[in-house]
C-alpha cells in the first residue's frame, strides 16, 4: 500500500512561477502594454485584440492571479487595468522589471488602430450624449454632485495656492459656467474650453449675466498642447467624461504654466452604473492612488487633498497638483 504524498506548496516560489507563467505569452504581454495608461472593458480588448471573449477573459485571469491586472465591475462590465507593483511582496522587483520591459514594446500597428477605434466610440458616446442634455445639465449633475456640493472646498484649495501678479485660469469644461465667476474673481484672465456647442452657450449666457469681461469662452480641444498655458488649470467633474483619463490628464499638464496647479473634483471609485446613462459618464469614478500615479507619470506632484461624503453615498475628491518650477529646482 502506497503512501499519498501531500502537495508541497513552495511561497513565496509559487508566486513567483504565477508571474513568470503570465508573463510568458506575447499576448499577455501586449495586453499589458495596451494597459499602460488606460483601462479596458472585457469586450474592449476582445475587439482591440481581434480575439473571442472566453480567449481573452481567459488571459486576463492568469495575469490577475499573477497580480499584474486588477479589475473593477462597472454595471454588467468588468473593467481592467494594470496593478500597481508590490515591492515589499514577493516578486515586486520582478513585476516592476516586467512593466519596464513592456513599456517598450511597440504594439502592432492594428492593435493600435483598434485601440484608437474604441477610443473614438467612448468619445462620440460623450460629445451625443452633451448634445442631447443641455437643456437638462444641471438636473443630471445634481443626481449625483452639483456645484454647490464641492464649490466651498474647491475654492479653498484654490485660495491657498500662491498666485502671481496677472495670473491666468483654465477652466475645462465649464458646463453651464457656475465656477466662471468664482475664477473671474481671483484671476486677471480666464479662459474656459469646451467641445461642445450647446454646453458653451450655456456658459455665455452665465458670463453675460454676470457681466464677466475677463473670460474668455473657446470651442476647442482642451487635449491640445500647443493652446495658451495657464498659471491654474481647473477640471471639476469632467475627467470621467475623457475616453482615455491617464492620457487626458498627460496632455492638460502641458497645459500648466511651471510652478502652477492642476485642480481635479471628481468622484471617488463607485459601483452606481445609472450614472453612465444618466449623467453620460464613462468612468464611475477614480481611485485616489490612479489619480496621483497619472499626475506623477505627467510630471506634476501631489499637494492638499479633501474628501467630501454625500448623502447619497457618494465621495468627492478635490485634488491639487502642482507641476514643479525647473528655475526654483535648480537654486
Amino acid at each position: 500500500m502506497s503512501l499519498r504524498v501531500p502537495q508541497l506548496r513552495f511561497e513565496p516560489s509559487d508566486d513567483l512561477a504565477a508571474l513568470c507563467k503570465a508573463g510568458g505569452d506575447p499576448l499577455r504581454l501586449n495586453v499589458l502594454r495596451a494597459l499602460a495608461n488606460d483601462s479596458f472593458g472585457v469586450l474592449e480588448l476582445a475587439q482591440i485584440f481581434a480575439i473571442g471573449q472566453s480567449g481573452i477573459s481567459h488571459h486576463l485571469k492568469v495575469l490577475a492571479q499573477a497580480g499584474l491586472v486588477a479589475s473593477r465591475r462597472e454595471g454588467n462590465a468588468i473593467f481592467y487595468r494594470r496593478a500597481l507593483p508590490a515591492s515589499e511582496r514577493p516578486g515586486g522587483a520582478l513585476h516592476t522589471a516586467l512593466l519596464m520591459e513592456v513599456d517598450g514594446l511597440h504594439l502592432p500597428s492594428a492593435v493600435r488602430e483598434r485601440v484608437a477605434a474604441v477610443h473614438r466610440q467612448r468619445a462620440a458616446a460623450s460629445s451625443d450624449f452633451f448634445a442631447r442634455i443641455a437643456d437638462s445639465f444641471q438636473a443630471r449633475q445634481d443626481l449625483i454632485a452639483g456645484l454647490p456640493q464641492y464649490r466651498d472646498s474647491v475654492l479653498a484649495l484654490l485660495d491657498a495656492l500662491p498666485r502671481p501678479p496677472g495670473a491666468t485660469a483654465l477652466e475645462v469644461g465649464p458646463g453651464d459656467g457656475g465656477f466662471l465667476p468664482d475664477l473671474a474673481r481671483r484671476f486677471s484672465r480666464v479662459v474656459a474650453e469646451d467641445n461642445s456647442p450647446a454646453m458653451l452657450e450655456l456658459a455665455r449666457m452665465r458670463c453675460g449675466a454676470d457681466a464677466l469681461d475677463n473670460v474668455d469662452l473657446v470651442l476647442a480641444d482642451a487635449l491640445d498642447a500647443t493652446r495658451t498655458p495657464a498659471d491654474c488649470v481647473v477640471l471639476n467633474m469632467v475627467l470621467h467624461h475623457f475616453a482615455v483619463p491617464a492620457e487626458a490628464l498627460r496632455h492638460l499638464a502641458r497645459r500648466v504654466r511651471p510652478g502652477g496647479s492642476l485642480l481635479i473634483t471628481e468622484l471617488c471609485r463607485h459601483d452606481q452604473s445609472w450614472a453612465r446613462e444618466a449623467c453620460g459618464d464613462l468612468w464611475l469614478g477614480f481611485e485616489q492612488e490612479e489619480l496621483a500615479h497619472w499626475a506623477a507619470a505627467a510630471g506634476l506632484t501631489p499637494g492638499e487633498s479633501l474628501y467630501i461624503g454625500l448623502r447619497n453615498g457618494f465621495q468627492i475628491q478635490v485634488r491639487h497638483f502642482a507641476k514643479p518650477d525647473a528655475k526654483q529646482t535648480q537654486v
